[in-house]
């Protein structure tokens, strides 16, 4: 059996270095960021899942009376659609993998472009929805939360351990 070693530096201010050098500090603004962002994806894997499924369920013949474009290619958007849900939420379960859940917002972002408004209730939820996957994409790929020391570009930790 092979053995895994990692290592991490921390302060005694609670200070843990980042992949790049940088220091992070797990605090209060840090977890309120990480359960938006985590509502967010339970939010729209819901949403895309029952998109889907109901594109995926549904026969063909009701699908072409509401949505006028080929069945077929209605289905590929509902398999789109599932695909994505779960890529939102599976590789935060299985912690692997994590760089699929902004590709998979960018790719529901994507598919959301071509979505038009049926009603006018759609053109409401129309950009809600993207705005929230923008954030997901985002906030998975590379922003931090604001408000701690690590943002400033001076800040050296008092002491490190090893």
């Amino acid at each position: 059996m092979r053995k895994a070693i990692s290592s991490m530096m921390v302060t005694l201010d609670g200070f843990f270095e980042g992949p790049r050098g940088d220091w992070h500090n797990v605090d209060e603004g840090f977890h309120d960021y990480a359960n938006d962002l985590l509502f967010a994806q339970g939010l729209l894997a819901l949403i895309f899942l029952f998109a889907g499924g109901v594109k995926l369920l549904l026969p063909l013949g009701v699908l072409t009376e509401q949505i006028l474009l080929p069945g077929m290619f209605v289905r590929f958007i509902g398999v789109a659609e599932v695909l994505g849900a779960i890529s939102l939420i599976l590789p935060g379960l299985l912690r692997t993998w994590l760089g699929l859940i902004s590709l998979a917002a960018v790719a529901l972002v994507i598919i959301m472009i071509g979505v038009t408004p049926v009603r006018d209730v759609a053109l409401v939820l129309i950009p809600l929805v993207g705005l929230l996957l923008a954030f997901v994409a985002y906030g998975r790929s590379r922003l931090r939360p604001t408000g701690s020391r690590s943002t400033d570009p001076g800040y050296r930790p008092l002491a490190t351990g090893s």
